[in-house]
Order: C-alpha cells, then structure tokens, then sequence
C-alpha cells in the first residue's frame, strides 16, 4: 500500500509495524513529529505498546534499556541536543546489549542555535558501541527501522537509524508500506534472554578489574565484527520478502571511473542527478553511498574503489581540528590497499545550506583536476559558489 507521507511518519509507521511494546521519548525538532504520530496511534489503538512521556531524553534512554532488560522490543527517538544528553545512557545500552532502535533526526548542535540538517550529533555517538546506518530517504528509513530490530535482536547491539532533518523528515513522499503479515514474516515476536527475572536474581553493570574489563571489551569488539554477516543476512531476507534492499554501500557506475563521489544521506539523491548529468557531459564519474557507518563497512569500500584514482567525499559534518568525518573513516579504510586512490574532502550543507547538482558537479570536476588533495577539507558554500560562477 502506497501513502503520502513525510519521513518521520513513515518511521513512525515502521515502528508499528515492528510491534514494539515500549515507546520511550522525549520531543525535540525535528524529531517531535515522529513522538506526536506514535501517540495517535496509541489513541486510536494501533499501537499495540505502550508511550512513556519522559521527562527528558536521558530519562527516555533509561526506561528503554530497563524495559529491553524485561525483554520487551523498544524504541525511541531524538535530535540534536536530545541526542547529546542521552550520551552517558548510550554507553549503558551497548554495554548492556540491549537491543534499542532509535530513529535520530540529523540536526546542529549548539552554539549557535539552530535547526538544520548536520549528521555532527549522531556522528559524534560513533564510539558509543551503537550501529548506525545513514538513510537517503523516507522509503529507506521506514525499511531500514523495520530491519534493525532484527540486527540488533540477532547481535544485542543497539541500533541508530539516521535521517535528515527536515529534508527527510518533514518531506512528502510516495512510501510503499508493507501489510502487517509480510512484516511478521521478516521480523519474528521479540525473543531474547531476560535479565531482569525475579525468579532467578542477577545483578548488571557490575564493578570489575581492569583484567576483566578489557576482556569485555575484546568481546565487544569481537561481536561488533561478527554483526557484518547479520546485517547482509537481515538485508538479503527483507529483499526477497518485501521487495526492497540496502547495501552497506551502494555503488553507482563505479566501474571504469575516474573519479568517485562518496556520500551519506540525503544528499545522495542530489549527488545522483549531478553525477548523472557529469556522465552525460563525458566525464567518468561514479557515485558510492554509504549506509552504514558502525560497523564502517571497510571491504565492501575496497572493492568499490580500488581501481579508481580520486576520489571526493562529500560530508555534512565537520569534526573540529580534523575534517569531514566519513572522509576521514574513508581514508582509514583505503589506507592497507597498494595502490589507493588520491581523496579529497568536502563540506557542504551544513545546517541544511543548500547544496544543488551543479554545485557538486563543479565540485567533482575540480577534484578531477587537481593533482593532489588538499590536506584541509574544501568548504562549499552557496554565495562562493555563485561568485566563481
């Protein structure tokens, strides 16, 4: 069944379908609108679990890690400032292996204050043991919420499924969602051990020694790498029972380029028009999305672009001192290859400035040009952009 909606109701929609018990969430733009949809359907009986209205977001992380705990399926969502005071309950959900989805709405962090799209707040969780996948848009967020339940059930890691505010969220647009009984055939009735058992006592979060403490680190890591197989699992069944899939990355006319655009994101779709019309124009240029971020999907980076010589990422946030944060996961990741190709950085659309396809095209064809990388990331800005124009 088809519906107009806007990127945060077809969340919303996804975490029906999911059957989740408990809603934990505090609202914050640009993420209410998914907090406001949930409690109607609560109202008008669709929502078979239950909405806790929290006093804050750090509030709305605590309940859920303690309902996951009982073994109930949860969810919550959040933005920006949000985001960042749940931090220290982030680290008690993955420590815990709970597995939580929250839907986070890309958005600034202060100061100063404002409302756009920047993927700072999530990208800033990285170290947090949560798994992240970024979405291009509202069909792949509503697909992708209903996939992580069954990533994080399998690997009892907690899942962030990213969009971008307002672009996103608050945009309409045609989403096919499937009937209850095809979700039921994908996503089985919540089943994981329960800790929290009267019957059989146990005590969490224990103090431990240093030993012990980096031996549960070790297996953490360890785990982390073993969910790779779970996600192409979990993606290749909901495929061939829904209809649609989303690789890690995702690999446009990579074959044969000269150059390849990465992005994340929303702004893919705008980086697919320019791409297409720098095809049309004869030059080889490629495009790689990539979906997920934890765990960084470092082969399947390889393989898209170890025979292409530059490469240009494209990120909607900074990291202070450094650069554009999936250039630098990006540079990690080809640095073992023998011949790895020349990258350039990119910042633009910062808060939702806006980035258009001739913008990203000038941007790749100066890429193209240059005989190396500059070692600070390029700023691309509307106004500089028209002035060179």
């Amino acid at each position: 069944m088809k519906q107009l909606l806007q990127g945060n109701y077809a969340v919303a929609e996804a975490v029906r379908l999911a059957r989740v018990q408990v809603v934990a969430a505090y609202p914050i733009t640009p993420q209410t609108p998914i907090y406001e949809k949930l409690s109607d359907m609560e109202l008008e009986g669709k929502l078979t679990g239950v909405m806790m209205r929290t006093e804050s977001e750090h509030s709305a992380m605590a309940a859920c890690i303690a309902a996951s705990l009982t073994g109930v399926r949860t969810f919550t969502a959040t933005a920006s400032q949000g985001l960042a005071l749940m931090h220290e309950m982030l680290h008690f959900a993955s420590g815990n292996r709970v597995p939580i989805v929250m839907c986070n709405v890309n958005r600034v962090v202060a100061v100063p204050w404002a409302f756009g799209s920047d993927q700072s707040d999530s990208l800033s969780q990285r170290d947090t043991g949560w798994m992240q996948f970024y979405c291009e848009d509202a069909q792949e967020a509503l697909d992708t919420v209903i996939q992580a339940y069954k990533i994080a059930e399998q690997s009892l890691f907690p899942v962030i499924v990213a969009i971008d505010g307002f672009f996103t969220s608050h945009f309409m647009e045609p989403i096919e969602i499937p009937d209850q009984a095809t979700v039921d055939a994908f996503l089985p009735p919540f089943s994981i051990p329960t800790r929290f058992n009267i019957e059989d006592p146990a005590f969490i979060s224990n103090v431990v020694s240093p030993e012990q403490y980096m031996a549960y680190r070790e297996r953490s890591f360890a785990d982390m790498e073993k969910t790779r197989p779970i996600i192409r699992e979990a993606n290749r069944e909901y495929q061939e029972i829904v209809g649609r899939g989303y690789d890690a990355v995702q690999a446009v006319d990579t074959e044969g380029a000269e150059i390849v655009l990465v992005t994340s994101g929303a702004m893919t779709s705008t980086a697919r028009v320019a791409i297409e019309s720098l095809r049309a124009k004869g030059y080889k240029a490629g495009l790689l999305k990539i979906k997920a971020f934890r765990p960084f999907p470092t082969e399947e980076v390889q393989e898209a672009l170890k025979n292409v010589p530059k490469v240009a990422v494209l990120d909607r946030n900074i990291s202070l001192g450094k650069e554009g944060i999936f250039c630098h996961e990006l540079k990690s990741a080809l640095y073992p290859l023998e011949r790895r190709p020349t990258v350039t950085g990119y910042i633009a659309g910062i808060c939702g400035a806006d980035v258009s396809p001739e913008m990203i095209e000038d941007m790749v064809i100066e890429a193209l040009k240059q005989d190396k990388p500059t070692d600070l990331p390029v700023w691309v800005r509307r106004e500089t952009w028209l002035q060179k124009r």
